[in-house]
């Protein structure tokens, strides 16, 4: 849930503060409306006396920012591993495969919708946070312990509006995957809820074909993927 919420106060000897944020947290608003019940409630503002409360204010009005993964954008896209094999829907185990398609499957590629967020703290690195949905459904990738270890599923999510902004402190941060791109179009996908986890795939030599979670540095697994933009 958004909301917008301005404040404005008449500080002593003409001083005028003005805070306004967009989007912020319901938590952020109960703490403002508090703390200003607690300014209602006293004989007047000394800014001396009470510089500790409008220091609580003006944190508590930018928690919201630092609190949640907010939505920018979205663009569709598809994924192929450094052996070229293409992400497919496995719909009877509703699973993702990687699979080599050869001329007339290629129809079988998964197509994905990629939302882009704002970190709600500066990182160090230029990795972006990113939802991956699949196109045309309600399905969303998402990374959760399966008997200890983190593992990639598919979940399906109804009401796609409690994804535009993620609290980095909810459960709905398992949707969540950071995208560091580390050449033209080759970026990976590491999971924002298991930091050094990251989507990947197996050698075609292998019979495993199912896209999954491992650990950087995994014998015989893929961690780079091409990510190809489709508008």
């Amino acid at each position: 849930m958004k909301c917008r919420v301005s404040w404005s106060s008449k500080l002593p000897q003409g001083l005028d503060v003005e805070i306004s944020h967009h989007p912020i947290t319901l938590r952020c608003v109960a703490n403002l409306i508090i703390a200003m019940e607690r300014l209602n409630g006293g004989k007047g503002f000394a800014l001396g006396r009470d510089e500790s409360l409008l220091n609580f204010l003006l944190e508590s009005a930018v928690e919201g920012s630092r609190a949640a993964f907010s939505s920018k954008g979205e663009y569709e896209c598809s994924v192929t591993d450094s052996e070229n094999k293409c992400w497919v829907l496995n719909e009877g185990s509703m699973e993702l495969h990687a699979m080599m398609l050869q001329g007339g499957s290629s129809y079988h590629k998964v197509h994905l919708n990629l939302s882009t967020y704002i970190t709600p703290v500066p990182s160090e690195t230029k990795a972006r946070p990113v939802a991956l949905g699949i196109k045309g459904s309600n399905l969303y990738l998402s990374c959760i312990t399966s008997e200890g270890t983190p593992t990639l599923h598919l979940e399906e999510v109804a009401d796609k509006e409690q994804l535009k902004s993620i609290n980095h402190e909810s459960d709905m941060v398992r949707f969540l995957f950071y995208k560091q791109d580390t050449g033209v179009d080759i970026s990976t996908l590491e999971s924002a809820h298991y930091r050094n986890w990251f989507i990947s795939t197996a050698l075609q030599q292998d019979n495993t074909k199912m896209v999954n979670m491992c650990q950087s540095a995994t014998p015989n697994r893929f961690t780079t993927f091409t990510v190809q933009r489709h508008n």
